[in-house]
This record gives C-alpha cells, structure tokens and sequence, in this order.
C-alpha cells in the first residue's frame, strides 16, 4: 500500500486545492501517468502518480483545501486493508474554486447548492442554476443592489481565506512587517515610445517598453536588482522580471527570464504568452520561480499611480500608471504630452535612497530615449 501525499510545488507553498481526479477509485494507475490536477497560490498544474498500482481510495475528493504533505489517496493492490487510514470528513463541501468565486459575485449560498459534478461536487453550473431558481427581485430590491454591492444588513458576505488569496495576505503582511520599505517617483513622457510602438514591425505594447526599459535599467544598476541572504545583500548577475498578472483568484507574478538579454519583441512575446497561461490557469512551476525584480501596471484600471508592495525576497517594485495627456512647460509654452507615473517601492535595508533614485532616473531616460536600449534591434 502506498499512500499519496499533498505535493509541495515551490518553497511558499503550504497548502494546495484537488480541482479533478484524472483516475477514480478501482482504476489502475501506472507511475508517472497524470493522476490528478491541482491549484495552488500561484499555479494550476497536472500531478503524475508517483507509483503503480490500484487506487484504492481517494481521501480528498475534488475541491478539497489540503495542507502540503496531508494524506490524500492511496494506491495498493484490490481488497487491500485501509481501515486503519484516514477517510474525507464527509460533512465537508466539495465546490470548484470557479464556482466559489461565482457564488461570491452572485451572492449564492453554495452550502446549499447540490453538486452535478462527479462525486457531488459544486462547479459553475450549479450556482447559476440556484443563482436562476431564485424568486426574482422586485424593481425596488433591484434597484438597491445596483447602488450597492454589499450584502443586505444582517448577513455576512464570507469569502474563505484560503489559497492564493491566503498565501498573498501572509507574503503582504510580512513584507511589510520585515522590509524598510521606501518610495520615489517620477514622470517620463511617452512620444518617442509610442513612436517605436506605431512603427515597430512587431505588436508590441507601451507596457512591453516599460518592462524593456525596467530590465535594461536593472542590468544598469545592479544595487536595485539583489536580495538579501544570511550571508550579505546578494547582486545578481542575471534579471528575471516579474510580470504581475491580475487574475479572478488573486495576482500572479510569472518571470521573464534574463529580460535584459532580450530584444523589445523578444520581451512583447514572453510577457503575452506568460499572461495568457496565467490567465488561463497553464502555468507551471518555473513560470513563477526566479524573480528578481517586479513590474506591476495598473494603468488600465485608470490609476494615475499607486504604491505596490514589494514581492520578497525581491529588493524592489515598479508600480506603473496609466498614460495620461498631460500641459508641460517646455521652452517657456505649455505642450500636451503622454506622460506616465512610475513609482518604485524598494528595501532599504539592501538599496540606498541614491542608487534607487538614479534606477528610477535611468528608466526614464530609457523610456524617453528609447533608441539608446535598442542596440539589438526591435
């Protein structure tokens, strides 16, 4: 008999989400077929069966919550004695990570919902099903939650902390507890890069020519791109920027690898298909391992600028706004100009005021001179 543990896919993972057995209880199963898909804080991803053999109970049914290296199935030969294992808490609900957060947006009470799913399970279906077999609203009940997103006095909208959203509060919490973290910011204009955009054979974002400009800064100013060890503040030799990607569950960081080795299109390419995978739930473990730096834009949302709080072990964030015309003085007559926020939030027990300052001046120079980090072509 051989028992299947919760696996830990990356050093901050502590506990992980069954979404699909890909074999039910009876089934042979042979070492290093898929056996079950799983989510955690930062990844879906497809486990393979670390033996063969019968699977002769599955103890965490799918949309179970199940803590690294806990007992969730086990694989031996037919007939086998397992009562002396521990079995599911059968007053536990089953619901797909999906349908949770539908039933949140909803307002639906899934502990009431009966799952259509293989074994009872929850998944989106079945909350719009409950969410269209409800009494209608009257006009003025309507009109009250179109005002307000807010559940009704007396009722609490409860949303479980757990998964990526408990792993992103625990990392949050204590960078800001650990890190002295520190702020500047600055304005650069964004003609020239809006040129190289309108005339770049490739599609390239103004967001790909900020994270360029990020990483070749980065190579320029290795103080900003370190970490702090027990041995001393490590500068690295490399820039693996992270990508911070905001999807329904939480916000996931995937990193372009030696982003200062890359050309702009090199850089455009990486960054949309990491963005794709992260949205569509295909990343995989070392799409998130790595980082050195982060790039967090929220200028679509329409946020001039903002304050991001910085990834550790990371030594910094670069918190970028939308591009807004905006009247600058220029030769003694107001011009109107693209014009972006850039805000950098860094440690400064590893990075002086100075040196992050001249980072920060150096990606605006970047990006209003974008032809000076184009050495290697679009």
């Amino acid at each position: 008999m051989e028992k299947i543990i919760m696996p830990k896919q990356g050093l901050q993972m502590t506990e992980g989400t069954i979404l699909e057995w890909l074999a039910r209880e009876g089934d042979n199963v042979k070492a290093g077929d898929p056996l079950f898909s799983m989510e955690t804080d930062k990844l879906t991803i497809t486990i393979d069966s670390p033996v063969s053999g019968t699977l002769i109970n599955i103890v965490a049914r799918e949309g179970a919550v199940v803590p690294v290296a806990e007992l969730i199935a086990i694989v031996g030969e037919p007939g086998e004695d397992i009562s002396e294992t521990p079995r599911e808490n059968e007053a536990r609900i089953f619901i797909s990570p999906m349908a949770k957060t539908r039933a949140a947006e909803l307002g639906v009470d899934y502990a009431s919902v009966a799952g259509t799913a293989p074994d009872g399970m929850i998944i989106e279906r079945d909350i719009l099903a409950a969410k269209d077999a409800a009494p209608p609203e009257t006009p003025l009940a309507k009109s009250g939650a179109e005002q307000s997103a807010r559940p009704a006095p007396g009722k609490k909208n409860i949303l479980p902390l757990q998964g990526m959203r408990k792993v992103i509060a625990e990392r949050m919490k204590r960078s800001l507890n650990e890190n002295a973290q520190a702020v500047h910011r600055i304005s650069a204009r964004m003609d020239e890069a809006a040129r190289i955009r309108s005339t770049s054979k490739k599609s390239v974002s103004l967001n790909d020519i900020i994270v360029h400009a990020t990483a070749r800064a980065l190579r320029d100013f290795p103080a900003v791109n370190a970490e702090l060890t027990d041995e001393g503040i490590w500068r690295k030799d490399f820039v693996n920027l992270g990508i911070a990607v905001a999807v329904d569950e939480g916000l996931l960081v995937p990193v372009v690898k030696k982003a200062d080795r890359l050309t702009l299109a090199e850089i455009s390419a990486a960054v949309k298909n990491l963005a794709d995978k992260a949205r569509n739930g295909k990343l995989e473990p070392d799409d998130c391992s790595g980082g050195s730096f982060t790039v967090s834009n929220l200028g679509m949302y329409g946020l001039s600028d903002f304050e991001a709080i910085i990834n550790p072990p990371e030594a910094g964030i670069l918190a970028v706004g939308m591009i807004e015309d905006t009247p600058l003085a220029v030769d003694g007559k107001v011009e109107i100009h693209p014009v972006v926020k850039l805000t950098l939030s860094y440690d400064h027990r590893i990075v002086d005021g100075a040196p992050a300052a001249r980072f920060l001046a150096r990606v605006k120079e970047y990006l209003e001179n974008p032809y000076l980090m184009l050495l290697r072509g679009i």
